[in-house]
């Protein structure tokens, strides 16, 4: 089994699920006693998030490419970042050291494509939905029409995200947000929505939706078993 290196924390309220999803995954493809070998970097987010906000991406990207060198040189034979705003930096990641990064992007567009959905919705923070190395690379790369929300659901979106995800907090009243911001993005031809945050799968439910929701989280992490086992690695790749 090949050695998955996380770089996480950010949050760790997400962070927690990555590793929950690859454990029972290997566990349930090889035996109740089985776990999978990996090695977690956990960053300080209130570090991250400050750098975020101030727009330091080149010292966010400086922070991330270290952990990846010290994953690597733990032993890692692939990377995740487990988070999706994060691969802002990926390139700066990939830059830094020679084992393959698994983008989350690709996974999940995979998925996507392979259920025969073309025109996307997207919620994820401001920076993922606005920004442009999310949603350009859904797009070029994997043919993907991608529609994010008004400024006005944008903003309440990244604010659930920072004000209360990130700190374990799920409000009744954030859920339902997501719910009217969901049919909106349906409204205005979305065939599906990603889950383009990895903590707002703590939130939002299948049933929170009309169309097919897609978990960032769970799909990477899935992806990562496959690497870590060599098992369908065709349907991940990008």
């Amino acid at each position: 089994m090949k050695m998955i290196g996380l770089i996480g924390g950010m949050s760790w309220e997400s962070s927690v699920e990555y590793y929950r999803i690859l454990n029972r995954g290997v566990r349930d493809r090889l035996g109740p006693s089985v776990s999978a070998r990996c090695l977690l970097w956990s960053f300080d987010f209130s570090e991250i998030e400050q750098l975020q906000h101030s727009n330091d991406w080149v010292g966010l990207g400086q922070r991330l490419a270290d952990a990846a060198r010290h994953l690597e040189a733990a032993g890692a034979d692939a990377l995740l970042i487990c988070t999706n705003t994060m691969h802002r930096v990926a390139d700066d990641v990939e830059q830094a050291v020679s084992i393959p990064l698994l983008h989350i992007a690709d996974p999940t567009a995979a998925r996507i494509r392979a259920e025969g959905y073309r025109r996307v919705g997207l919620l994820g923070t401001a920076f993922t939905m606005e920004q442009d190395f999310y949603t350009g690379r859904l797009r070029e790369r994997h043919g993907l029409d991608v529609l994010v929300p008004d400024a006005p659901d944008r903003e309440a979106v990244h604010r659930i995200i920072y004000d209360e995800l990130v700190a374990g907090r799920l409000e009744p009243a954030s859920r339902a947000v997501f719910r009217e911001v969901i049919g909106r993005l349906i409204t205005a031809g979305a065939e599906a929505v990603i889950l383009g945050c990895t903590e707002i799968m703590l939130l939002v439910r299948p049933e929170d939706s009309a169309v097919p929701l897609f978990d960032t989280t769970e799909i990477h992490a899935e992806a990562a078993i496959a690497v870590a086992l060599d098992q369908d690695q065709n349907r991940v790749s990008s």
